[in-house]
Formats: structure tokens, C-alpha cells, sequence
């Protein structure tokens, strides 16, 4: 049986500015979004008692905290920290799958150090992380991927969670469907319309059932819901694309309800391009309609994109070409592939147009 330990960063951006600048400790602080149109990358503890999150546009954020303070993002120094913490976790194994630049899976079950105790090499971890960048970190353990990963953020900040496999089942079934990795908020609004509303409605549905409701996923949906999860920690894992999406509860119908959209679905790919330390040369624009059919437009360029501003030109281009939509949007997507890793990336194009 695996040990496996997840380890998630606390507030991660937003913690390394209140280090950074004390006259921020204490206060509700936004990473990001310091434009008209932008986005929360992070938001500090003290911003999310106000309702504060990422991916927020900052527009919201700040109706909802009129004294938030916006600071804009330093992806190397948040690169900088994150290669601290890397080195801290690989003092343990170098079975370690990194998510994002703030959390990772670990598997510990043999060990640099011998130690039997899973709990006891997270607590270690925690304190190296806090001794050696001053940052608090949040660790889930047991078993397999998906119940170390729900249970790191079942007490944050600072908190450590262990899931015995004794435990797994109850563990499993007391939690709340929106609570489970891989179920985000369009899939678990489904969920609770059909009756789902934790993880016992879950086990309770055919995997049958589930598929027939979510497709492929209702296979994941059943596994997880009986605490399975056989995929390995994974070192070498690299990323073939990266993008993001975003389904709307109300369709979208001009262009001028749609590019603030692509703004904000720009801004996140170019986060995760930033601290993935990754570019890329096909650029994809998903276009979902009402009646769910589904359209693909995508350019390949010659050189690599990463910054923001460029990806969104490419996208607000995409979407025009060769005409806008005809028909009520329900989803917008963004997607980077034909992608090359290294810091030196420059992100620039020209665009042969």
C-alpha cells in the first residue's frame, strides 16, 4: 500500500507578498488583476472572509472588499520560492509529481530517510517549509492521490489531515460533492439536481448511471466515490497542452459580452504558462454553442506564446475569424499546445498575418 503525501502551499502568492512587505500582513490582499478587466491569481485569508477568491474578476473583488489592496504578480519570485520547496521535498524522495508551483504530490512509501511514518515526514516538511521561506503549508495523507490531495485542504491554513485506510470509506462518504477533486461547479450543480449531494448519494449511483449523466467521467466519478485511485506519483510528468474554460450560467450572445471573457480565460493560461515555465505555438479557441455543439478554431505559429496580451490578440482573432458566432455561446475556451519548457522562453510573436 502507497504512502502518499500532498503538500498545498497556503494562500502561496499572496503569502509571499504579506513576507515580503509587512505593511501587507494582516490585510486583505489580491495578487493579479490589477487592470480593468483582470483577474485574481490569489487572494490572502484576511480578502477571503470578504468573499475575495481566484479567478474572481477584480471588478468583483473589490465591490466585495472596497479596501482590498491589488499587487501585481512576480512570477520569479513565486518561481524562486517554489524551487526552495521543491529542494525540501526531494531531501525525502524523488518520487514527487509537482501540480503547480505551490503543490505536489509525494510518495513516501520508501524513503531517503527510512522513516516509517507518513504524518511524521509531512510534519517535517511543513516545518522546513516554514523555517527555510517563512510560508505555512497545508498536507493531506494516506493512500492514494485523490484522498491525500482532499485531505490537505480539509484544515487550511497550516493544517495536516490523515486519511487511515480504515477511515477511507466513512472519510469518503461524508463529503460534500463539491468538495471532491475533479468535481467542479458546473458538474456538481448537475450533481445536486439530481439528488448527488455527497459522497454516499455517490456510491449509491451505478457506474452505468454515471456514465450516462457525465460520460467518460462517470467511471472516475464511481472509483473515487469507493476511495480508488490507482494512478502513481508521476516525477516526469510533462504537460502536452495547457489551457482553461469557462461554461456560463447565462449564454453569451455579442462580442462585447465575449471578450471580457477571453480576457479573463487569457490571463489564466498565461499564469499557468508563467510558473510552469512553458510556451507554445498553437493557439486553440474552444466555442461551445446552446444547442452544445461544438466548433474549434486554431493557429500554429512560428514562434512561441506566453504573455498574456499576445494571447489574447490571437484569441479575439480567432473569435472573429472567419466570422463571429452566429449563435448563443455556453462555453469559451483557451488552449496552448505544441508546447517547449524553459524559463527563457521569451513569449513574444510576430505575427505573420
Amino acid at each position: 500500500m502507497r504512502k502518499i503525501i500532498h503538500i498545498d502551499m497556503d494562500a502561496f502568492f499572496a503569502s509571499v507578498e504579506q513576507r515580503d512587505n509587512p505593511a501587507l500582513r494582516g490585510k486583505p490582499v489580491a495578487v493579479g488583476g490589477t487592470k480593468a478587466r483582470g483577474v485574481v491569481a490569489a487572494a490572502s485569508y484576511e480578502a477571503r472572509q470578504y468573499g475575495v477568491f481566484s479567478a474572481m474578476p477584480s471588478q468583483v473583488a473589490l465591490r466585495k472588499c472596497p479596501h482590498l489592496i491589488m499587487v501585481p504578480t512576480r512570477f520569479e519570485v513565486y518561481q524562486q520560492v517554489s524551487r526552495q520547496i521543491r529542494e525540501i521535498f526531494l531531501r525525502y524522495t524523488d518520487l514527487v509529481e509537482p501540480l503547480s508551483l505551490d503543490e505536489a504530490y509525494l510518495d513516501v512509501t520508501e524513503n531517503k530517510m527510512g522513516l516509517k511514518s507518513a504524518m511524521f515526514i509531512a510534519q517535517r516538511i511543513k516545518h522546513e517549509i516554514l523555517q527555510e521561506t517563512g510560508l505555512t503549508a497545508s498536507a493531506g495523507v494516506s493512500f492514494n492521490k485523490f484522498l491525500a490531495k482532499v485531505a490537505s485542504g480539509k484544515n487550511k491554513p497550516n493544517g495536516l489531515t490523515v486519511v487511515l485506510p480504515d477511515e477511507a470509506e466513512a472519510f469518503v462518504e461524508a463529503l460534500p460533492i463539491e468538495k471532491f477533486y475533479g468535481i467542479g461547479d458546473v458538474t456538481a450543480a448537475k450533481m445536486k439536481q439530481l439528488g448527488i449531494h455527497n459522497g454516499a448519494d455517490l456510491k449509491a449511483r451505478s457506474e452505468m448511471d454515471l456514465r450516462r449523466h457525465f460520460g467518460k467521467s462517470g467511471s472516475y466519478f464511481y472509483q473515487i466515490a469507493r476511495a480508488l485511485d490507482e494512478r502513481p506519483v508521476e516525477p516526469n510528468r510533462i504537460r502536452k497542452s495547457i489551457g482553461s474554460e469557462r461554461t456560463f450560467g447565462e449564454d453569451l450572445e455579442t462580442e462585447d459580452e465575449m471578450l471580457p471573457q477571453l480576457q479573463r480565460l487569457a490571463e489564466e493560461v498565461a499564469y499557468d504558462l508563467h510558473r510552469l515555465e512553458a510556451s507554445g505555438k498553437t493557439i486553440t479557441l474552444k466555442l461551445k454553442y446552446h444547442d452544445f455543439t461544438l466548433n474549434t478554431r486554431s493557429k500554429t505559429f512560428y514562434s512561441s506564446v506566453r504573455a498574456e496580451e499576445v494571447l489574447l490578440d490571437i484569441a479575439t482573432d480567432l473569435l472573429r475569424t472567419p466570422f463571429l458566432p452566429t449563435k448563443p455561446v455556453r462555453l469559451l475556451g483557451i488552449t496552448v499546445s505544441n508546447l517547449s519548457y524553459g524559463k527563457h522562453q521569451s513569449g513574444q510573436l510576430s505575427f505573420p498575418f
